[in-house]
């Protein structure tokens, strides 16, 4: 069991732990859905002001929902649509101050009202991607973007092994 006391003096200290407690939970473990589920719970854990947290991964070339935390989410996203569709496609952090005016945006939840997506590539290949919503306007700025894009970036491998046909169906 694990039991992490993340603080949250200041931002780039607070994403030094979460990353520290990321690694910790998903060392040794070679299943991505495992890892995900896991970190998903660390980021509602740790990070205020959230009400989703999780993953959508690349199956077939579209977003597949994946492990989350927080209310029933779409299932499956285009590359292209909405906000965890065009860090999808573009491969680039999509960091939304209001979703609402975000063009194409797919609500599925009413009250989130800013996002956080930060694509998830490991040897040149989209694994999926991170989704962080608030129901804060401006909830996320660009320490919260590159403290995620850090996590991503050293957990990546952790995040991409690839699913049984079974689970990808």
């Amino acid at each position: 069991m694990f039991d992490f006391q993340i603080s949250s003096a200041s931002k780039p200290d607070l994403y030094a732990q979460l990353i520290e407690a990321a690694d910790a939970v998903t060392a040794g473990e070679p299943d991505a859905i495992a890892n995900m589920a896991n970190l998903s719970s660390l980021f509602m854990e740790a990070l205020p002001d959230l009400n989703w947290a999780g993953f959508y991964r690349n199956v077939g070339g579209e977003l597949v929902l994946g492990p989350f935390q927080g209310k029933a989410a779409c299932i499956r996203i285009p590359f292209g649509k909405g906000v965890c569709g065009a860090a999808a496609a573009t491969r680039e952090v999509q960091l939304v101050e209001d979703v609402h005016a975000f063009p194409g945006h797919i609500a599925c939840d009413a009250a989130s009202r800013s996002e956080l997506v930060v694509p998830i590539v490991h040897d040149g290949e989209l694994i999926g991607v991170l989704d962080l919503d608030s129901p804060t306007p401006a909830r996320f700025d660009a320490a919260d973007a590159a403290g995620c894009s850090e996590l991503i970036q050293k957990l990546a491998a952790r995040l991409g092994a690839v699913a049984s046909p079974a689970l990808a169906r």
